[in-house]
């Protein structure tokens, strides 16, 4: 499987993005607020659809929609990979949309150990402190150790695309 069209959109509008004068600009990851590109970068600076700069990456002059979506896809290839090697289970298209937001919003070392593909891959798989898949799923709901209600809605509305 790949991710569809409709898991691109749903990703672009769950990392939310930085424009100005329809181009998208550098961006501060925690606040989403554009940053000088005159003074050095903060830590999270990122541009596009959730696009962590790394060193020797130059957004200086923003980038277009198209080069957004590009890089977009060039990194959820990462969390793509991680959910077609790590669950073993047949899914529906929703369903791999939904787990590659969210293997792209946790980080694949995350995903891999996550209690959420224990609970895919072994109908018979139970822990104690998350009872059932959704609460293993709602669970990854932190930023910086505290509950991040972005986060929480992001969790909800990939539940329900992950069950729709």
């Amino acid at each position: 499987m790949q991710i569809s069209n409709n898991g691109i959109q749903f990703i672009k509008q769950m990392e939310g993005c930085v424009k100005h004068d329809k181009r998208h600009v550098i961006y501060d990851d925690k606040t989403g607020s554009a940053v000088d590109v005159n003074k050095p970068l903060p830590r999270g600076a990122t541009i596009g659809y959730g696009h962590l700069i790394t060193p020797g990456e130059c957004f200086g002059n923003g980038i277009t929609e198209r080069a957004a979506t590009d890089l977009l896809r060039v990194d959820i290839a990462a969390a793509e990979r991680v959910v077609q090697n790590t669950v073993v289970v047949p899914l529906t298209q929703n369903q791999y949309d939904a787990l590659v937001s969210l293997a792209y919003n946790i980080g694949t070392k995350n995903f891999t150990i996550s209690t959420v593909v224990k609970y895919i891959n072994n109908p018979n798989f139970h822990s104690i402190k998350y009872p059932t898949l959704k609460s293993a799923w709602m669970a990854w709901n932190y930023s910086h150790g505290v509950v991040s209600n972005g986060l929480v809605n992001r969790r909800r509305h990939e539940w329900n695309l992950f069950n729709n």
